[in-house]
C-alpha cells in the first residue's frame, strides 16, 4: 500500500543528491544581492509614486 511513497522519497532523496547546493558564502553574497535590489526598487517605486501623487494633488485636484 505504501510502496508509492517509499519509491516517491527514494527518488527525490537520489535527485537531492545531484544538486549542486551554493557554499555558504555563495548563498550569503546571493541573499544580499536580492535583498539590495529589492531595496533599491522598493526606493525607485516609493519615489515615483510620492512623485505621481505629489502631482496630481497640486495640478488635477486643485
Amino acid at each position: 500500500m505504501f510502496s508509492w511513497m517509499k519509491k516517491f522519497f527514494s527518488e527525490a532523496r537520489t535527485e537531492l543528491r545531484h544538486v549542486n547546493w551554493p557554499t555558504r558564502q555563495e548563498a550569503t553574497r546571493l541573499t544580499l544581492i536580492v535583498i539590495g535590489i529589492t531595496v533599491g526598487l522598493a526606493l525607485f517605486l516609493g519615489a515615483f509614486d510620492y512623485l505621481f501623487s505629489f502631482l496630481i494633488k497640486n495640478f488635477i485636484l486643485q
